[in-house]
């Protein structure tokens, strides 16, 4: 078996990469901000999120005594085949479910599902374990009322970025509590050692994200905070989504190597060129990669 990196790419996207670079070579590399002063000034310069037609509903559901709110894209005209549970990203302390509405929306279209996204709690203001409870609260809801909300028992989850990582995080939460309701898992681009002790996580180390996320919880190795750290098996297939001029490239090839050894179907899909948070920029490597996502779900019991 051939393991280089080139090997892991579908040549087909070979001949997206020249447009995709033209795209990036006027684009200014952005960083996340480096202390609770700088995010305070991102949040309020952040613009509202583009909205969604038709919009989502919101709803604040309870399950295991805690509330939380959602934001929900149900297909039109047709009955939904399936859940999606949607996790957003922006570093654990900044974006919102209303900021997936656009793409949400696209999905429930195409596949003709239902999109739950949820409002967790962002750090530093909330820290770990916030954010893992609310998104735990949003699939045991709708483990115990999707089919009488929806009318089907197909649940999927995915997530972008730290929402990858919280969406791993779920899925290890409801198989320690014995609930196989989720049946497959998209994750883009997440990061899974926020401990900066494996190669791949000092990558990051000197990130406020971390600090911010973390707060003062002793050991950062904990699975619930680094999912590269935990026990892997017995999870639903999984679709990793990763560019390879990724800083977490490493985190997320490591952590695609332990599902596969732990015995988890994975589908590990790399693009060239392309940096972190691509699928949300306006390139046709980031449409082939939504794509691939949307054609994966459509093979996959999510519906």
């Amino acid at each position: 078996m051939q393991f280089g990196l080139t090997h892991l790419i579908d040549p087909r996207l070979l001949s997206l990469v020249d447009e995709s670079r033209a795209f990036y070579a006027t684009r200014v590399a952005g960083r996340g901000p480096r202390s609770r002063e700088e995010l305070h000034a991102v949040r309020a310069d952040a613009p509202a999120p583009a909205p969604s037609q038709p919009p989502a509903v919101r709803e604040v559901v309870a399950a295991d005594g805690r509330r939380i709110p959602l934001r929900i894209h149900a297909p039109v005209s047709r009955a939904a085949t399936g859940v999606y549970l949607e996790i957003h990203g922006g570093g654990f302390y900044l974006g919102s479910a209303a900021g997936s509405d656009v793409r949400n929306r696209r999905l429930a279209d195409v596949l003709g599902v239902a999109v739950v996204s949820v409002d967790y709690r962002l750090a530093p203001e909330h820290p770990w374990p916030a954010a893992p409870d609310d998104c735990e609260t949003a699939a045991l809801w709708l483990a115990e009322h999707a089919e009488e909300r929806f009318g089907t028992t197909r649940l999927s989850i995915g997530g972008f970025s730290a929402g990858a990582t919280l969406a791993m995080t779920t899925l290890l939460r409801l198989r320690d509590r014995g609930i196989s309701a989720v049946h497959s898992a998209v994750l883009q681009f997440g990061t899974y050692d926020l401990s900066a002790q494996t190669p791949a996580g000092r990558l990051i180390a000197d990130e406020y994200f971390l600090d911010a996320y973390a707060g003062t919880a002793p050991d950062r190795t904990h699975p619930d905070l680094s999912p590269i750290f935990a026990d892997l098996t017995k999870l639903p297939p999984v679709l990793m989504v990763v560019g390879d001029a990724d800083i977490l490239l490493q985190d997320n090839l490591a952590m695609a190597a332990r599902l596969s050894a732990s015995g988890v179907d994975v589908d590990l899909r790399i693009y060239p060129d392309s940096p972190h948070g691509f699928t949300a920029h306006p390139t046709p490597m980031a449409r082939a990669a939504c794509d691939d996502v949307e054609t994966w779900l459509n093979g996959h019991p999510c519906r």
